[in-house]
C-alpha cells in the first residue's frame, strides 16, 4: 500500500484488508465460579475481555483461560502487578492469564480489559489494562501455546471456588 500525494488531494493505492470487530453478549457476573464464551471462530486474531464492576465472593485472583476444544488449565506463563496508594504487589500463574495480583478483598470491584493476541500459529499472548476500587492499577501479561485453534474463553478465579457476585463481562473478537 502506498500513499500518493497529487496536488492537494492525498490518495491511497494498493489493497487494504480490514477486519470486523464482533461483540459477544454481555454476561452478568453475579453467580457461578466461571463464565464461558464459546464458538469463537478459527480466524480470530485478537480477543478483548471487558470487565465492568466485577467482584467475587473471596480473595482469589481473577484469571482468564483459553482453549481449543476444551479449556486449557495448565502451561500458562502469566504475571500481573498492582500499583497504588497501598504499595505494589506481583503475582504469577501457570493456570491462566491473571487479571490482578496481591490479595484483593471480597468486595473489590474490577474494571478494565485483558487483551489476548495471536502471536503466531496457536501461540497467544496477553496484556492487562485495568483498575480496582481498592485504589490499585492493574498491569500484566503472559503467553500460552494451545494444541489447536482457539475457540473458547473462560473467566474464573485461581482457586476455582470463589463465586462472581457483581458486574458483567463481555468479549470483543476480531
Amino acid at each position: 500500500m502506498a500513499l500518493v500525494l497529487s496536488g492537494d488531494t492525498p490518495s491511497i493505492s494498493g489493497t487494504y484488508q480490514g477486519g470486523v470487530i464482533t461483540s459477544g453478549t454481555a454476561v452478568a457476573s453475579t453467580s457461578g465460579t466461571s463464565i464461558d464464551f464459546t464458538g469463537i471462530p478459527a480466524w480470530v486474531k485478537r480477543i478483548t475481555v471487558m470487565f465492568n464492576s466485577v467482584s467475587t465472593s473471596g480473595t482469589s485472583l481473577v484469571q482468564v483461560q483459553i482453549g481449543a476444544g476444551s479449556v486449557t488449565t495448565t502451561g500458562y506463563a502469566s504475571n500481573s502487578s498492582v500499583m497504588g496508594s497501598g504499595g505494589t504487589a506481583s503475582s504469577s500463574s501457570t493456570t491462566g492469564f491473571l487479571l490482578d495480583a496481591g490479595t484483593p478483598g471480597a468486595a473489590t470491584v474490577r474494571n478494565g480489559t485483558l487483551t489476548i493476541l495471536n502471536q503466531t500459529g496457536n501461540t497467544w499472548v496477553s496484556s492487562v489494562a485495568a483498575a480496582r476500587t481498592d485504589s490499585y492499577g492493574l498491569t500484566g501479561g503472559g503467553f500460552i501455546a494451545l494444541g489447536g485453534a482457539l475457540d473458547r474463553v473462560r473467566i474464573t478465579t485461581v482457586n476455582g471456588t470463589d463465586t462472581f457476585d457483581a458486574g458483567s463481562i463481555n468479549i470483543l473478537y476480531e
